[in-house]
């Protein structure tokens, strides 16, 4: 699995602790996710249901049940485990995926 370390970044370009004001050296292995894993994923944040998910993405809710198990998978092989949706979110907000604005 490829994986690619990903920096914080404040607007600037410097790496710094939002809460603290600190220079953050925190570096994340952040998982190599398809297109596709990161539509499922946002979309779900978005909705309410992983029914909902698969009705507006015209998927069948195994197939979004095995992407969003797969994301999981490839979160905790680079050592940074989401078991809940919480920890999901958290980990797309560090990676970049999603603005805290879109939730």
């Amino acid at each position: 699995m490829t994986t690619t370390t990903w920096r914080r970044p404040d607007q600037d370009g410097s790496a710094t602790d939002r809460t603290h004001g600190h220079t953050d050296s925190t570096t994340y292995q952040r998982p190599n996710l398809t297109v596709r894993e990161i539509e499922v994923l946002i979309s779900w944040f978005r909705c309410d249901s992983k029914p909902a998910v698969a009705a507006s993405m015209f998927l069948s809710l195994g197939t979004v049940n095995t992407h969003l198990t797969r994301i999981r998978q490839k979160y905790a092989a680079v050592g940074r485990p989401a078991p809940t949706k919480a920890s999901l979110v958290a980990r797309a907000l560090q990676d970049g995926l999603i603005d805290i604005d879109e939730l």
